[in-house]
């Protein structure tokens, strides 16, 4: 009745029992504890690819790696699902709950052998602080609820602290997610499309598909503000599907060729029929599985590398084309270039944005574009702004450009197209 059958943990009941007790003797002794509820990060996608077996060792081990981290007089409890609860009574405040929510964050993530798989996950923690952020046990759980909704917002395999406010925040958080389940039931969310240049000739060869949401009272909300927030969420599947769809049966009405680009989410991989799904999609539209090339960047190989390889694989077994998106700005580029034969990279913005100004870039970027011609790669270079970082991409070779300069995402792409070939002659006269 008071533990939970899986870990052996204290579960939510004799949990709150012990808060309980350890609130009523800090007031009683006037001093303070921490309570930090902490999230398996990426957990779903552990027992979807693997199973529940799995899931359940994985768990046992997560429980037990939490209990060998925590001091004597600290409590760990399994509240519900990959969510646990520590009640920490000893040490200064904040400073020893901050060293143990780290401890606990570096321990989840490291890579668990399961029945001889690795695999990794992570953890989120949200902290919050008796008495400052309650004086009672349900006002310790909500702070630290905010807290730890904070640390996911902000990436994941980190922890927060609670902060007044936040419960502010988290209304309007909450409140942007409903408006965005209703934006996506109503078909709100458009596409607009942004074109990728031939860098020596400066015609369309293709667009990246980009979401849009126009908000009926709110006005445009940037996708850096609402793609996050449907990461978080199931939202992203429909949402990515939505964008999925839309580009493809508007490539296939075009009486030009042009290659479509579209954005993949890592968590589109948690679903197990990924491939399928998006073959079937391209099926439905009638457009030659070559004009599709999907971008993804380090992120989708990071969590579980050798199983979305596997569906990269059957991707491009159907033909599609697959795009290494942010290039240069993670960590192992070139192992995944070693062992997945992509189409094409594209060089991150930051580093286009500071050619003709920082060496360091410049060389970069030059490095980027010979390790492109060594492997036949296709290179496209993003943010691609003023004529003068338009002429040096030109100089060292680049494939492909795509940015302001040469045309900003439109809902009408073909017009786009025309509007490159004017582009061109003033570009080449304002050189001459």
């Amino acid at each position: 009745a008071h533990h939970d059958p899986l870990t052996g943990l204290a579960n939510r009941i004799l949990f709150n029992e012990r808060l309980a007790e350890a609130v009523a003797e800090a007031r009683r002794q006037q001093g303070s504890l921490a309570l930090l509820i902490l999230d398996l990060d990426r957990f779903k996608s552990v027992n979807d690819l693997h199973g529940h077996a799995v899931g359940d060792r994985l768990m046992q081990e997560a429980a037990a790696r939490l209990v060998h981290n925590v001091r004597e007089g600290d409590m760990v409890a399994r509240l519900v699902g990959d969510e646990f609860a520590i009640v920490q009574v000893t040490g200064e405040q904040p400073a020893s709950s901050a060293g143990l929510a780290q401890r606990l964050v570096d321990v989840l993530g490291r890579s668990f052998e399961i029945d001889g798989q690795m695999i990794s996950i992570g953890g989120s923690a949200g902290i919050a602080l008796y008495p400052q952020d309650g004086a009672e046990p349900s006002g310790l759980f909500q702070a630290a609820d905010l807290a730890l909704n904070r640390a996911k917002r902000d990436g994941r395999n980190t922890f927060c602290f609670f902060e007044p406010g936040m419960d502010i925040k988290f209304r309007e958080h909450r409140m942007l997610e409903q408006e965005l389940r209703q934006a996506l039931a109503r078909e709100e969310l458009t596409v607009d499309y942004q074109p990728l240049v031939d860098c020596g000739t400066l015609e369309a060869r293709g667009f990246e598909a980009l979401v849009r949401w126009r908000h009926p009272t709110r006005g445009f909300i940037s996708p850096a503000e609402f793609i996050p927030l449907a990461e978080e969420t199931s939202l992203i599947l429909p949402l990515s599907r939505h964008v999925l769809a839309t580009a493809c049966n508007e490539a296939a009405s075009w009486p030009h060729p042009y290659r479509i680009a579209v954005n993949l989410s890592p968590s589109q991989f948690r679903a197990p029929n990924l491939a399928e799904e998006i073959v079937e999609t391209v099926a439905r539209s009638g457009l030659s599985p070559e004009r599709l090339e999907l971008e993804i960047t380090e992120g989708v190989l990071i969590g579980d590398t050798e199983r979305t390889l596997k569906v990269l694989r059957r991707l491009k077994d159907h033909g599609i084309r697959i795009a290494l998106d942010d290039f240069g700005t993670g960590y192992s580029s070139l192992s995944y270039l070693r062992r997945f034969p992509f189409d094409k990279i594209k060089i991150d913005r930051s580093f286009v944005q500071n050619l003709g100004i920082d060496e360091e870039a410049e060389a970069i970027v030059r490095a980027i574009l010979a390790l492109g011609r060594s492997l036949r790669l296709d290179v496209t270079a993003e943010g691609v702004e003023n004529a003068a970082q338009l002429e040096t991409l030109r100089v060292e070779g680049c494939n492909l450009v795509q940015g302001f300069l040469l045309g900003r995402p439109s809902a009408a792409p073909l017009s786009a197209a025309r509007r490159l070939q004017a582009l061109a002659g003033n570009l080449e006269a304002g050189q001459a």
